[in-house]
């Protein structure tokens, strides 16, 4: 039974399931990964964190007004964010590829110098991979109404929104454990940094890619 007055917010069963089903989505690699392991590997940790956070709550802002949905109906909106976002994977990708990411501890003079080197360019990139992946905008879409309650005292809209904000601090969460552990496990291995780098390029570039197939090709 629940306690006098707790049908007035999100139902803590509600909160819990949600969490659950985020926590299973983020810890599966993606692009944010990918990100995060990049941006590690160059010190810049808690950049790529913010940026990935930042990009989550704009959508999730943008679910919670109502414009998700709008989005989401509209197959040339839709359309158009897809491919807008693989576009800017395969970018970022290719970037990763031709420019890999050096730990801190690496020889300044081996640094590209079309490597982002500051950390408010992390940040504008990791809001990009968020704020741009149409595959988040349609979890929260389709995910989202199923946690609410529409009886309860708390709009639905405040409700998804409350939501949102649980699934963007666990990828803070998540998202700084990853960049920390590639961080600590390739600062004193350039050679591998350099690997895993090139790697995580080519893993943007073929989610990018999926995405572009999946929508020409379907």
């Amino acid at each position: 039974m629940n306690a006098p007055g707790s049908e007035k917010f999100v139902p803590l069963s509600a909160v819990l399931g949600f969490w659950a089903v985020a926590a299973l989505l983020i810890i599966v690699p993606g692009p944010d990964w990918a990100f995060a392991i990049g941006a590690g590997v160059r010190g810049h940790v808690v950049p790529a964190a913010t940026g990935i956070v930042l990009g989550y709550l704009t959508m999730t802002i943008v679910v919670a007004a109502g414009v998700g949905a709008l989005v989401a109906s509209s197959p040339i909106a839709l359309t158009a964010l897809t491919v807008i976002g693989g576009v800017y994977l395969i970018w970022l990708g290719t970037t990763a590829i031709a420019h890999p990411a050096q730990p801190p501890a690496a020889d300044i003079s081996e640094v590209s110098e079309h490597a982002p080197r500051t950390p408010a360019t992390t940040v504008a990139q990791g809001i990009g991979v968020s704020g741009l992946n149409p595959k988040g905008l349609l979890i929260f879409v389709a995910m989202l109404p199923q946690f609410t309650a529409p009886e309860a005292a708390w709009p639905v809209a405040v409700q998804m929104g409350a939501l949102g904000l649980v699934f963007t601090f666990t990828c803070a969460a998540v998202y700084l454990i990853v960049g920390a552990c590639a961080q600590r496990v390739l600062r004193s291995r350039p050679a591998t940094a350099r690997i895993v780098s090139r790697v995580s390029g080519t893993c943007m570039i073929a989610l990018g890619g999926a995405l572009l197939a999946e929508n020409f090709l379907t």
